[in-house]
């Protein structure tokens, strides 16, 4: 049986990427470069050996922009999507979201980091939308 290739990219699919394999390490993150990289209070992660991912986009690789001494947060310079960190070891974490599939049992966050950072409000928000009370509109959505 062959390796699984799973796919994904951006909003405007300039930046469309592959990975081979299995990914590692899924987890969420609140801190306020996660933050601020997404526009959301809290992301889900996956990371992948630099290996195991192949840029197949019209764009090739994301553009980055320099987050720390070890990392640049990967997006595209077209729609300006989030697509991931690409650190300086060789690892790729990936956004969640922007997966293809992003419902698979292998992305559900094993530990969250900087969970002193998540908004007070987030887990009654949570609670609210997954008894019905919040409802989410799929503008643009994929068919």
């Amino acid at each position: 049986m062959g390796k699984v290739v799973q796919k994904g990219g951006c909003l405007c699919g300039a930046v469309r990427f592959e990975v081979t394999g299995e990914g590692s390490n899924p987890h969420s993150c609140s801190c306020r470069n996660c933050q601020q990289h997404t526009g959301a209070p809290t992301v889900a992660w996956v990371e992948f050996a630099r290996d195991q991912v192949r840029w197949t986009g019209t764009a090739g690789t994301p553009a980055t922009y320099r987050s720390s001494e070890y990392s640049s947060r990967a997006f595209c310079a077209a729609c300006g999507s989030s697509i991931g960190a690409i650190d300086d070891a060789p690892t790729v974490a990936l956004l969640v979201g922007s997966f293809d599939d992003p419902g698979q049992a292998a992305f559900a966050p094993e530990y969250h980091s900087f969970e002193d950072r998540k908004p007070h409000w987030w887990l009654v928000a949570t609670a609210a939308a997954d008894e019905g009370h919040l409802v989410c509109s799929r503008v643009n959505a994929p068919e």
